[in-house]
């Protein structure tokens, strides 16, 4: 029998019994306290301690219900085997951060992507979770509805209407995690294969989805409003994605007359085979919205029950709030749980009632307006800093979302601003990357009669891209400026430093 050497630490905010158990839990871990070791007894290690037998029997209990002792009967309490046991070891994730040299270090970073957690509404959030884990209501805890908690879904349906104009009853709402899981969930329904129709640029993770689900792409040309309908019409698409309040990258907003044209081509059965045709509508971005009045979602148009409508919370109130929602077609419904309906809701019961919760007592309203002028006080900034730049290039998507586009007027290409940039520790972003349907030699290579915006450069029908005319290079030289996760000032000063970077 081993003698244990413990020494206890009585001023320590860490309770007697635990820094007994953690001890014995440590020994036996490094190998001290050998498989088929006999402990002390209670009582004897009790006296040694100091300490009640009460103290020693809950830490005992501890490591006998975590697999470490064992108790047997009349003869005392002896060390497990081991093998088969979980034994997590303490993270080194904060020292292999704090070791990392495989990415530059930027002094301010204008992510497209970026939020300003800064203002998360930690207080509501935190009462909120409190009241909801104080009901100790078990249903929280077990597999809930495949679409989704019903208030949760009641309550999304009453803000797109009110919001978004979103003709949606809560029967016909899906809650997944995340947009991506929204497309997954799609394509598993229809089937894979879908003839699906893009625009370039476009929002590269659902392209990517698409294509590596084996779904046939075909890329269609874009004007100044959108999606060219008359080229869309022109292929064998079934399926047309787009971003009709605010397309990504681009900052495109579909006007009426094109949204109608839209909505007029996927009410025709396609005809060569008599498919059906639907719209997916990704609501990107579409709460924030600077000049006129706000667009109503295509969504609420669609007399024909074609369009599906995806939104989602991440870009509102933060990123790791993986809570997305769809607004399938009632002719769907069916399809969805013949395929759709087996598979269980990916966002927990608890995070959907939180979500039900900070809209349905007002704390989404509030923090949406206060987002709203947080990002219009940064958008303001940032537009006015870049008066500088007007010599050398024009100023574009300033009407909604959180980023801009500058397309450089004189010889500088976007490789060339995004190394000058970085030189000056500011990180902007490319356009280029965005695009998709064509393979780099012709995105280096646009034709010369066309913009430099992504627009009109090009038509790719049925998977395959025409080699375009007229050539010249460079044609690649508009960076992205985001400006949700810089403050004011940060903008100014990241501003100043682009100033050196580029004018100099």
């Amino acid at each position: 029998m081993n003698d244990l050497a413990i020494s206890l630490d009585v001023h320590s905010t860490t309770p007697l019994y635990e820094q007994i158990y953690n001890y014995i839990k440590n020994e036996i871990q490094s190998g001290g306290l050998p498989c088929k070791e006999r402990l002390p007894s209670s009582r004897k290690l009790s006296d040694y301690l100091q300490v009640s037998r009460t103290t020693v029997n809950m830490a005992y209990d501890q490591l006998v219900s975590e697999g470490y002792i064992e108790s047997v009967p009349h003869r005392g309490y002896f060390v497990c085997d081991l093998e088969g046991l979980v034994h997590i070891k303490p993270s080194a994730a904060p020292m292999l951060q704090k070791d990392r040299r495989d990415t530059p270090a930027f002094i301010y970073d204008f992510s497209p992507h970026g939020v300003d957690l800064n203002s998360f509404p930690h207080n509501a959030w935190r009462k909120l979770s409190k009241n909801l884990l104080m009901e100790e209501d078990h249903y929280l805890f077990r597999l809930g509805d495949p679409q989704g908690e019903p208030e949760l879904r009641s309550t999304i349906a009453g803000y797109l209407h009110q919001a978004r104009g979103v003709n949606a009853s809560p029967e016909r709402i899906v809650v997944g995690a995340g947009n991506d899981f929204l497309l997954l969930l799609l394509c598993s329904m229809f089937g894979g294969g879908m003839k699906i129709a893009m625009e370039s640029p476009t929002y590269r993770k659902a392209y990517d989805l698409f294509h590596n689900l084996s779904n046939d792409v075909r890329i269609v040309k874009m004007d100044e409003s959108g999606m060219r309908v008359d080229q869309l019409a022109a292929t064998d698409a079934q399926i047309a994605y787009v971003m009709p309040s605010h397309q990504y990258p681009l900052g495109t907003v579909m006007p009426v007359k094109r949204r109608m044209q839209l909505l007029q081509w996927a009410a025709a059965s396609n005809d060569a085979d008599g498919e059906e045709r639907y719209i997916i509508e990704d609501d990107y971005d579409s709460e924030f919205r600077y000049k006129g009045k706000p667009i109503p979602a295509l969504q609420g148009y669609d007399h024909d029950d074609r369009v599906i409508y995806i939104g989602t919370f991440s870009k509102s109130i933060a990123p790791s709030i993986r809570v997305s929602y769809m607004v399938l077609p009632e002719r769907l419904m069916g399809l969805y749980k013949s395929r759709g309906q087996n598979i269980s809701s990916t966002v927990s019961r608890v995070d959907q009632m939180l979500i039900a919760g900070f809209l349905n007592e007002g704390y989404y309203e509030r923090h949406l307006n206060k987002m709203r002028a947080v990002y219009r006080s940064r958008h303001d900034a940032l537009l006015a800093e870049l008066k500088a730049f007007r010599k050398i290039c024009r100023v574009r998507g300033e009407n909604a979302g959180v980023h801009l586009l500058l397309t450089f007027t004189n010889d500088m290409t976007e490789e060339e601003a995004i190394r000058r940039a970085a030189a000056q520790g500011v990180r902007v972003y490319e356009l280029s990357t965005y695009f998709v349907g064509i393979n780099q030699a012709q995105k280096e290579t646009l034709p010369s009669d066309q913009s430099v915006d992504g627009t009109e450069k090009y038509l790719c029908t049925d998977g395959r891209c025409e080699q375009p005319t007229d050539m010249k290079q460079p044609a690649q030289q508009t960076v992205l400026l985001g400006y949700a996760n810089l403050s004011e000032q940060e903008i100014q000063e990241a501003c100043s430093r682009l100033r050196k970077a580029w004018l100099t």
